[in-house]
């Protein structure tokens, strides 16, 4: 909120929302001098010292940057946007995100639920004006400067969005990194997780290239395995490692039946057919889940020609922790939702599913996650016929080939909260090995953290 003289407002900075409005027509946009205020709010935005986040003690940042795990100055590259300058947005955002266009697809959009302009009318379509600046120039970018070429070598270990952000700016610092991934395709969950009808293959391999354009070696069918006897940088011949393997298994059921052919674990149904395998598929499809997976398996399935999908889940509409464009395009897609719906066991014949047997559920109360937790109705069983069922009801992350290394209680790294560093020396982790399934921004944000944190302790 500003009061007093045009020449030389005066800030309330406990109305103040950081939205630049007061820099439209602005005496300081012509004089110089006014820009160089050190005390004004007028003079640490022009200053740009908001967005490096030098000054939040003393001016907040705005709700949008504020809810985005890695705090891109959103209202700066909408604002270059509407001003037509679409390659210095797209160079704004680039300063803080490695993957614009990734994101422009998938991102859960925490921006948009915090933009103020929801108060008016609507939010500003943040995510849809990132895809749209990062497609329409691609493949037309240079790549970044480093700050110096260093001697010290780091290892990246997974290629999902936390690795490659790790990845990223460990090489803009001037580190030879070089990153390993077990699977033919790089991308981790982004190649393998994530239908192509929701995220172009093109565009990934785009964002990759970019990154690989930096001097990132990047290997693919290189399975990692850790020892934990202490001796694994000098064996390897580097100076630190960054794990990112990411939450590539999926949560069994735990109910009689799921050891039948037919039954598949949605995490791995989506792997095998995004790296383009043939997977049995019959006719009468019940999913079960209602994330992210459990849509993206239901729609993948209507994409590969069948006609019908049942997707079954045990809490309401309102409960679904998938996006909720994503639920609403899958009903407009076909997938029928049949909803406080559990299974209690998979029917089976001749070693085959044939069909499920089901619970009605109704809501009790909130759980620690606060949702409502699902409570049986005593007598309400009934059967559906089903030649495929697939169970997509969580993920969990795989530490078998990691040897000495500390586990929470979930089954997640344990890491120093401020570091990202194991209980091996030299030895960090982020993305979802670490925080468990999360959103590709959340990721980011964990390989940005871990590639800050290499570069500290190896200075």
């Amino acid at each position: 909120m500003v009061e007093g003289r045009t020449h030389h407002p005066v800030i309330d900075p406990s109305r103040c929302r950081s939205c630049e409005v007061c820099l439209r027509g602005c005496p300081a946009e012509l004089i110089s001098e006014y820009r160089k205020e050190k005390e004004s709010l007028r003079g640490l935005l022009y200053q740009g010292k908001l967005r490096k986040g030098e000054t939040e003690e003393k001016v907040s940042l705005p709700p949008c940057q504020k809810a985005c795990p890695i705090h891109q100055d959103t209202r700066g590259y909408v604002a270059l946007i509407a001003k037509g300058k679409f390659k210095e947005a797209l160079e704004l955002i680039r300063e803080v995100n490695p993957l614009p266009a990734v994101c422009g697809y998938i991102c859960h959009h925490p921006c948009e639920e915090a933009c103020l302009r929801e108060e008016v009318d609507h939010p500003i379509p943040i995510r849809l004006l990132k895809r749209f600046v990062a497609e329409l120039d691609r493949g037309r970018e240079e790549p970044k400067r480093l700050v110096r070429e260093r001697r010290e070598k780091v290892l990246v270990v997974g290629s999902g969005p936390a690795g490659l952000a790790c990845a990223n700016d460990l090489r803009l610092m001037g580190f030879k990194v070089t990153l390993v991934e077990a699977l033919p395709v790089l991308g981790g969950m982004l190649a393998v997780g994530i239908p192509a009808f929701r995220l172009p293959r093109e565009v990934l391999k785009m964002e990759i290239e970019g990154i690989r354009r930096l001097g990132v070696e990047m290997k693919t069918l290189e399975r990692f395995r850790l020892d934990g006897d202490g001796r694994i940088l000098k064996r390897l011949g580097v100076d630190a490692i960054f794990l990112s393997t990411g939450a590539h298994r999926s949560s069994k059921l735990n109910i009689p039946g799921e050891s039948l052919k037919g039954v598949y674990p949605g995490v791995e149904f989506l792997r095998e057919i995004n790296l383009g395998r043939n997977v049995a598929i019959g006719k009468r499809v019940a999913v079960i889940g209602g994330g992210n997976v459990a849509i993206d398996v239901a729609r993948s399935i209507l994409h590969l020609g069948r006609r019908r999908v049942d997707l079954y889940y045990r809490r309401s509409r309102e409960e679904m922790p998938a996006l909720s464009e994503e639920v609403e395009e899958a009903i407009r897609e076909g997938v029928h939702l049949h909803l406080l719906t559990a299974p209690v066991r998979i029917v089976g014949r001749g070693g085959r599913v044939v069909g499920m047997e089901c619970m009605k559920m109704r809501l009790g109360e909130p759980d620690e996650k606060g949702r409502k937790r699902p409570i049986p109705i005593s007598g309400s069983n009934f059967r559906i016929e089903a030649d495929t069922v697939i169970a997509a009801i969580g993920q969990k992350v795989d530490l078998r080939s990691f040897k000495g290394i500390e586990k929470n209680p979930n089954g997640t790294v344990r890491v120093d909260p401020l570091t990202g560093q194991t209980n091996i020396k030299g030895v960090f982790a982020g993305g979802d090995m670490v925080s468990g399934p999360s959103w590709a921004i959340e990721a980011i944000a964990s390989g940005k953290k871990g590639a800050k944190a290499i570069a500290e302790f190896l200075s």
